[in-house]
């Protein structure tokens, strides 16, 4: 399979100019996205490593596009849970230690394992949901999710969640890995949303059975873009592991019955989305 990756890839994202009104996506695979807008570039939920399989788990589909350690120019690592294909200390150590300048925003358990990574405590941040924070050219804000549970403790922070980042003009959700529950509605409501990035794999019973804590089916995806009146939806979170995917042409088939002029992309790993309105 042919797919920027490496040096090539860490290459396109520093030389690709981001005017106003646009921002690039790379999908890294799983839930993972390198960011950029102007000069500044983010990351989120970046698995970037192998440990999943040699802890005992599911082999990858594919190598990673990256090697944690040669990520330079991070300016924010943004983590949504402490599942290890989102806050992965073999990923998280080394990044933040070759992007010496960036922060790491996470959940309360996300923090212990970058903790365990060494990651330093004094650039970790604990978002509260709904709070919005405004970090040099973009701003971001917590919003609820559920996987499957909604856990927010006295103090606002949730065990789940994804993020609303406002960046160069441009509104892109990350959802994180949920199901739809009406507290991401009520966060959202109002507000325009550009790229709207959900996940798509699904749950059923024989994989909880495997302790696979599921997500949204393609079709509650479908339904949530049309709701939240997001301009374009990129499924996610349905390309790693073998044993934890549907078919990708679910999401067409029910973006085609349920909202057949929804704009919809799915990104091969290593592939740039370049979002201009």
């Amino acid at each position: 399979m042919a797919m920027l990756s490496g040096a090539a890839l860490l290459a396109q994202i520093d030389r690709l100019a981001v005017p106003a009104g646009q921002l690039a996506l790379w999908s890294l695979g799983q839930a993972g996205f390198a960011l950029k807008g102007g000069d500044t570039v983010a990351y989120i939920d970046p698995y970037l490593s192998d440990s999943i399989t040699e802890s005992g788990g599911p082999a990858r589909r594919f190598p990673s596009p990256l090697a944690p350690g040669a990520v330079r120019h991070a300016r924010v690592v943004f983590a949504t849970h402490e599942h290890m294909d989102h806050a992965d200390a073999p990923t998280l150590g080394p990044l933040m230690a070759a992007s010496p300048h960036a922060l790491l925003v996470t959940s309360p358990q996300g923090r212990e394992i970058a903790l365990a990574a060494d990651v330093p405590d004094e650039r970790i941040v604990l978002p509260r949901l709904g709070e919005r924070t405004q970090l040099g050219e973009l701003a971001y804000t917590a919003i609820p999710a559920a996987h499957y549970s909604y856990e927010v403790d006295s103090e606002g922070r949730s065990r789940w969640m994804g993020f609303l980042i406002e960046w160069n003009g441009v509104t892109l959700y990350h959802s994180g890995d949920t199901i739809a529950i009406p507290q991401i509605f009520e966060a959202l409501a109002g507000t325009p949303i550009d790229l709207a990035l959900l996940p798509i794999n699904g749950r059923d019973y024989f994989r909880e059975q495997q302790e696979i804590t599921g997500n949204m089916w393609p079709g509650e995806a479908a339904e949530m873009a049309v709701r939240l009146g997001a301009r374009v939806l990129i499924g996610i979170h349905n390309d790693l592991f073998a044993e934890n995917r549907v078919g990708a042409g679910m999401l067409f088939e029910e973006i085609d019955r349920r909202a057949p002029f929804q704009r919809c992309h799915m990104l091969a790993p290593g592939e740039l989305y370049l979002y201009a309105g």
